[in-house]
């Protein structure tokens, strides 16, 4: 398979594949990289589509950049990556994982995409920042006062995130095949549903199944869902 390193401005990205008929960009989650598109850019290929993956803010070859994975980092850089692969192909999909399915949503829910494959993905940021306050036992009071407010589980609950998410809410209209495990601890079924109910989506549940597919059973039912959807 075809693989070739660039930057598309400061971004460093893989472009995966000699597709023809479109090409995927791909967008890790948290801790994750741009060599994660590898395995599925192996399926993606003999369907006709190239692979374009990057590393988020602090991943990947930015790991020790000091940079921070924070949305209005984030997103202006999902759109470049965006609109290289735009300049290049007629039809573009989407694959991402975790937050990297909610910034992708937030950078790109006014384009054209075709169709989108997220795991594990976070739907509602704003619920999700909710509950990990719920965890810590944190009211939006004691948030604002403080601004920043690190937790034993190893997230920073921050104010100026939760006003970000307030202030851009995510309106998803493109096509969305979901992977999700029964046992995933950080993405509630109910924030799934109420997604599914204002898009068109369809949600593949793995039995056993985790926030992190990373079994070699979780592995391979990932890989027969992307086969079943690309």
């Amino acid at each position: 398979m075809e693989m070739e390193r660039l930057n598309i401005g400061a971004v460093p990205a893989l472009r995966l594949g000699a597709g023809t008929r479109g090409a995927y960009l791909f967008v890790h989650g948290k801790l994750g990289n741009k060599e994660e598109a590898v395995d599925f850019a192996r399926r993606a290929e003999p369907a006709g589509y190239q692979v374009v993956s990057m590393d988020l803010p602090g991943h990947g070859e930015r790991r020790d950049s000091g940079e921070r994975l924070v949305p209005w980092t984030a997103v202006p850089e999902i759109r470049a990556v965006y609109d290289f692969l735009k300049a290049r192909w007629d039809h573009i999909c989407l694959r991402a994982n975790s937050i990297g399915a909610w910034l992708a949503m937030e950078a790109l829910q006014e384009e054209a995409l075709e169709r989108a494959l997220f795991v594990s993905p976070v739907t509602d940021m704003e619920g999700l920042i909710q509950t990990m306050m719920d965890w810590a036992g944190v009211t939006r009071r004691e948030l604002e006062r403080r601004g920043e407010i690190p937790t034993e589980f190893g997230e920073t609950l921050s104010w100026e995130y939760l006003n970000w998410v307030q202030a851009n809410p995510v309106a998803w209209r493109v096509p969305t095949a979901i992977l999700y495990g029964e046992r995933d601890t950080l993405i509630s079924r109910r924030m799934l549903n109420a997604f599914l109910g204002k898009t068109a989506g369809r949600l593949t549940v793995v039995k056993n199944g985790e926030h992190w597919f990373h079994t070699p059973e979780q592995m391979e039912k990932l890989a027969r869902w992307e086969r079943a959807n690309l």
